[in-house]
């Protein structure tokens, strides 16, 4: 492992990063939400068809 060659490579990767726009943060956190929003329903719907099931 060649540590200075690592540490460029991130400080490299560090200044290409940038700050998202407002518009590009929420269109991603209304993307995360639908998904986890997604998740739940369908683990409450599974969690509902189990309680039911006669078993």
């Amino acid at each position: 492992m060649n540590t200075p060659t690592d540490l460029s490579s991130y400080i490299r990767v560090l200044k290409l990063a940038s700050t998202p726009s407002w518009e590009e943060f929420k269109q991603v956190a209304k993307i995360a939400g639908a998904g986890i929003l997604l998740v739940g329903t369908i683990g409450f719907l599974m969690f509902v068809f189990m309680f039911f099931l006669p078993g």
